[in-house]
């Protein structure tokens, strides 16, 4: 009997992680209950710790701009689940999630070993791909990489490694080197890889992977990146023989993203993919990532930032320097317990005015009244907000006319934040 969308979410979300060991082996069993759909697919498959949504979807604009049907598959999402799988840029309908949850569910109760949440998304998703027979398909890692659910896939057209840094240390390991080795389990032997400039020990890791299975390895040079401008409506680069490129993209890191993309274009029209150089420079002009240095406001500027890790932080504050002009910044934050906020305070407290703070709607969420004590050791004013819109409208009213505010340290707050600025 078939299902609305809340019955079919309800299903999905039903499946918790806890009890489950790590591993490919559900997943494909599922997907081969289905006729193996991603064997019949070709993708792009992106791992790292920053920047992979935002580098997926610029590739996405880019092949879909080319005349590709294009398939993208990230997380989390912003606003509705259906974001997660999207062809063109169209998220999937809730009839066609509906109709796929009902066939998948079949197999699943049949499945002794049950499988999780991610797995059972990850198989609709390729489902949904092969149904609509896509010529491409952009898929983030959720996780890591060696056994993301994600990497069932064969042999991809080529695999992208974005800027590897500490998050999920509880399940990929304490130091970088670790880390950087659950990212290169997506290399495959004979395959492609393409990689942002790394750490040295990163670096070391993904290139002894590459020998191992005797893949391509090849390292984007960050001297080829030159920033021309930017403003609060984009910004403009070249990259190696490509000039004058522009990115509607903010923030100086969304360079480096940019050019791991165009470096993965290059050796896609090595392949016989038929992108023109018109097609790269305006998929990268429209490409858009919610959350990611996104500008809500211009006066006073409001920008939301998902990042929520070290390395993100440092990221933002970076952008925020080229837009400031030596002003203090305004700073909306909520976090995760789990995730490294007394570093990513340490790294903001030099250029913050003050704080606000919320508490994310999550079940792993710091309270905020823990999160201020941390940043009152620092000597700044944290001020706790009841909501998000609460939040908001006191960085607003703090940055005055001509100040510069920001929001971030999870991806949870950027889904209310967005809506407490739609009605402005």
């Amino acid at each position: 009997m078939g299902v609305d969308i809340e019955g079919a979410l309800s299903f999905i979300h039903s499946v918790t992680w806890k009890g489950r060991k790590l591993g490919l082996g559900r997943v494909d069993a599922l997907l081969e209950s289905l006729g193996g759909p991603h064997k019949k697919l070709k993708f792009i498959h992106i791992a790292g710790t920053n920047g992979k949504g935002s580098t997926a979807s610029m590739l996405a604009h880019i092949l879909e701009g080319s005349g590709y049907k294009t398939g993208l598959y990230t997380s989390p999402y912003i606003h509705k689940f259906n974001e997660r799988m999207q062809i063109n840029g169209s998220p999937i309908s809730d009839s066609g999630l509906v109709a796929l949850t009902d066939e998948i569910r079949a197999y699943v109760s049949k499945m002794q070993d049950k499988p999780s949440e991610f797995e059972i998304i990850t198989a609709i998703a390729m489902l949904y791909f092969y149904n609509h027979n896509c010529d491409i398909v952009v898929l983030e890692v959720g996780l890591g990489g060696r056994l993301d659910t994600t990497n069932v896939i064969p042999v991809p057209e080529v695999a992208l490694i974005t800027p590897i840094g500490f998050d999920h240390t509880d399940l990929l390991g304490g130091a970088l080197e670790e880390i950087a080795a659950e990212k290169a389990g997506i290399i495959k032997a004979g395959g492609d890889v393409i990689s942002s400039p790394q750490e040295a020990g990163a670096a070391r890791v993904i290139a002894k992977k590459c020998s191992e299975v005797n893949a391509n390895i090849s390292f984007v040079d960050a001297n080829l990146i030159k920033p021309i401008s930017q403003n609060l409506d984009g910004q403009q680069f070249d990259f190696g023989g490509f000039k004058g490129l522009e990115l509607a993209l903010l923030g100086s890191y969304q360079l480096m993203n940019a050019a791991l993309a165009v470096s993965a274009v290059q050796l896609l029209q090595k392949k016989g993919w038929k992108v023109t150089e018109k097609d790269l420079r305006n998929g990268l002009k429209k490409a858009t990532w919610p959350g990611r240095f996104e500008v809500m406001n211009k006066k006073p500027i409001f920008i939301v930032d998902g990042a929520h890790n070290p390395q993100g932080a440092r990221a933002v504050v970076e952008g925020l320097s080229q837009l400031a002009n030596g002003r203090k910044i305004i700073f909306l934050i909520g976090v995760l317990a789990d995730k490294g906020y007394p570093e990513m305070i340490e790294i903001l407290a030099p250029v913050a005015k003050c704080f606000f703070v919320v508490t994310p709607d999550n079940p792993r969420a710091l309270e905020a009244e823990v999160l201020s004590l941390k940043i009152m050791a620092y000597g700044l004013e944290a001020t706790v907000c009841r909501s998000v819109g609460q939040g908001v409208s006191m960085a607003l009213g703090a940055a005055g006319g001509d100040g510069i505010a920001c929001a971030l340290g999870s991806l949870y707050l950027t889904g209310p934040l967005r809506d407490c600025f739609k009605g402005r």
